[in-house]
């Protein structure tokens, strides 16, 4: 029997959990599939993304920094996708050409609505990054009705352009506004916030962290991206404030990815509980 491939394109991505759950949902499903972790830096990107063209290969997933470059390299996007700009999965169609696809957006709204019991709708949210997963999470968010958006960049002009495609999808007029992180006006926007989501990857190593916990609200929500504690979590608890980890973003978005590959229905339970497994094992 031939094993069919998936995997993850990143740059890093050695410390990723996400073999582990789809190996868990391919083996409680009895399909033969192979799941894994593919170092890549942005040089070798596009030889990694011609190298899943072979027959036997599913798709793949991909993760920072990758997945705004990654569009160019492919032959189609499905709507989402192409609304975004940001790619989160690809798959391989049955003639060979690459799709990509967005699940990174559908988990970021089901994360908050299930897991926190937050419904986007009439919030006031801040996204702090640009990266493919701050779009996919700033279209995701107006699309659920949020009353106002900020982005806080680093680099002024990046948060400027991802509201301005943002706005360009739009037939309404939704309350935008991009900072910098230095801006005057920052400890304002997050004060005044209902959710805060951090999509930097600041959070990896233990010590770092996107924002000063004593601008925090106690009345906020945190959401860090990130899949392990972090001090962004840890002060925001701190703060009074509820806080969410990045657990089922990640499960989620794999689920979808992997319904997309199998054309099954992912089974969710077991994905979330190797998930859990394999982050005790690693802690």
């Amino acid at each position: 029997m031939s094993i069919a491939l998936t995997g993850v394109i990143g740059d890093p991505v050695s410390h990723s959990l996400s073999p582990f759950l789809h190996h868990a949902a391919f083996e409680h499903l009895g399909i033969a599939a192979r799941y894994e972790r593919w170092q890549t830096s942005s040089a070798a990107l596009p030889a990694r993304v011609a190298s899943l063209r072979a027959p036997h290969v599913l798709g793949a997933n991909v993760t920072l920094p990758h997945k705004i470059a990654v569009v160019r390299l492919l032959d189609r996007l499905d709507p989402l996708a192409a609304q975004i700009g940001a790619v989160n999965t690809i798959v391989r169609l049955p003639d060979g050409q690459l799709e990509g696809c967005n699940t990174d957006a559908p988990a970021t709204i089901a994360t908050l609505r299930e897991d926190a019991g937050v419904d986007p709708a009439g919030r006031r949210v801040v996204i702090l990054g640009s990266s493919g997963a701050a779009r996919a999470a700033a279209f995701a968010l107006i699309g659920a009705r949020a009353s106002m958006l900020t982005v806080i960049n680093r680099t002024l002009e990046r948060a400027e352009e991802l509201l301005a495609d943002v706005l360009a999808s739009r037939d309404d007029d939704p309350y935008l506004r991009a900072l910098a992180l230095d801006d005057p006006d920052v400890p304002d926007a997050i004060r005044a916030a209902d959710v805060i989501i951090n999509a930097t990857s600041l959070g990896w190593h233990r010590d770092e962290t996107p924002l000063p916990g004593y601008l925090i609200p106690a009345t906020a929500l945190v959401f860090d991206m990130v899949y392990q504690p972090t001090r962004l979590l840890r002060e925001a608890a701190q703060a009074g404030a509820s806080t969410l980890d990045g657990r089922g973003m990640l499960v989620r978005q794999a689920a979808l990815s992997f319904e997309r590959w199998t054309g099954a229905p992912a089974p969710l339970d077991v994905m979330f509980a190797a998930f859990d497994q394999a982050r005790s094992m690693a802690a």
